[in-house]
């Protein structure tokens, strides 16, 4: 059914919508790009433009090649054009009213077998579905940013998506060179759900003044190996957004692990978003105040022979990483590819308590507990499962039964 594709829609050609539709143009799809009005559409049309000039000028794509998407990319202010769409992605706004607006239209527009799928990536797909008369062919499709680069989509299902649309999703997936993950609609999905939490960590411990922003970064960077420290990273992906996803998390678990930071929320509450406002943990405006380290528990923490400060934001994601196995929302393979894929990572969560060895995370969670520089307060049961396996094998290097 893939090959019998040939008309995508997308809705929104923000800088995540621009990237879709070139990712679907370069693939051999026939794109229409829709914008709310000529503005926006010709800002769309820019984003794209300057995206294929910049492959161009680093030699992934010919001049000729070049043309050849172009000549599939067509661009409109209205969503009728969509009337003969085969498959259309939706990344408008993160807001309801605006993804229901949006939905109403497409599935009037549409065809019946027209498969709608939403870029949605913190906002309930089960919800969005609802919105329309054909549930069953209603998906998450989650690219990341930017979306011709990064590999990862995560296939988000409801209990009302068809296996079939599952199937066709994935594999349009595979055809515009991504490699997808399917899992269930859940807060977060897989890679916000891990990864914002531990940049929340991140300054909880900057808000605690446990250590400096460079301090921070670089202690991570070092012990994962990761390309960016997390209020780096923060900066980057926007402290609204970022707060955005603790909230759908919180909303959904109730649990004190996804409560936002006071200083995160602050921050938003003052416009310091990061990157887009040059104003965050580093920037050309105000930065974060630089905590000073006068108290006595960040000398206790110094102190403290086993709290390395890099595995103490690692040790809280791996634990978050088994809790997603053991609930069997996802399998640890998914998790890793979701983490390298989707967040750059050397290594996924997994793979990174397979070097440490079970009993070296347990120790850093408890650690950190007792100063109270985590709400886990019992690390997750999957992870004490593997403790006396990593005590049993520890000539051997430790191991992770929890790929088996």
């Amino acid at each position: 059914m893939v090959q019998e594709f040939d008309k995508v829609g997308v809705v929104g050609l923000g800088t995540m919508g621009a990237g879709i539709a070139e990712v679907f143009a370069r693939a051999g799809f026939n794109v229409v790009g829709v914008e709310i009005d000529q503005a926006a559409l010709d800002r769309g049309r820019g984003h794209v433009d300057k995206s294929l000039s910049r492959a161009v000028s680093k030699g992934k794509i010919t001049e000729g090649e070049r043309s050849e998407i172009d000549a599939r990319l067509t661009f409109s202010t209205s969503r009728e054009d969509l009337s003969d769409a085969d498959f259309v992605v939706e990344a408008v706004p993160e807001r309801m009213d605006v993804k229901r607006d949006v939905f109403g239209d497409l599935d009037r527009i549409c065809p019946p077998g027209t498969i709608l799928a939403t870029n949605t990536s913190s906002l309930s797909v089960t919800e969005i579905a609802a919105l329309t008369d054909r549930p069953e062919k209603v998906v998450g499709l989650h690219f990341f940013n930017p979306a011709p680069v990064m590999k990862l989509t995560e296939v988000i299902t409801t209990i009302s998506t068809s296996p079939e649309t599952v199937d066709i999703v994935t594999e349009v997936a595979k055809r515009v060179g991504k490699t997808p993950i399917a899992v269930g609609d859940r807060g977060g999905f897989v890679a916000n759900a891990l990864l914002v939490p531990y940049v929340n960590d991140a300054i909880r411990l900057y808000e605690r003044r446990i250590a400096t922003r460079e301090e921070i970064d670089e202690a991570v960077k070092k012990a994962a190996g990761l390309p960016m420290g997390p209020l780096a990273l923060a900066d980057l992906v926007g402290l609204d957004v970022c707060l955005a996803v603790m909230d759908v998390l919180w909303d959904e678990f109730r649990d004190p692990r996804y409560a936002a930071t006071p200083l995160m929320r602050r921050m938003v509450a003052a416009g310091r978003l990061g990157r887009k406002t040059g104003q965050g943990f580093y920037g050309t405006g105000d930065e974060a105040p630089e905590p000073r380290r006068t108290g006595r528990l960040a000398e206790m923490v110094r102190e403290e022979e086993t709290l390395d400060l890099g595995e103490m934001l690692i040790a809280p994601q791996i634990d978050d990483a088994l809790r997603m196995v053991g609930d069997g929302y996802a399998s640890a393979k998914d998790i890793d590819t979701a983490m390298r894929f989707g967040c750059g990572y050397p290594k996924g969560p997994t793979e990174l308590l397979e070097e440490r060895g079970a009993e070296s995370v347990i120790t850093t969670l408890v650690a950190m507990s007792e100063y109270g520089l985590t709400t886990i307060a019992v690390p997750a049961p999957l992870l004490m499962d593997l403790l006396p396996d990593a005590e049993e094998s520890a000539s051997h290097g430790g191991g992770c039964a929890c790929h088996g």
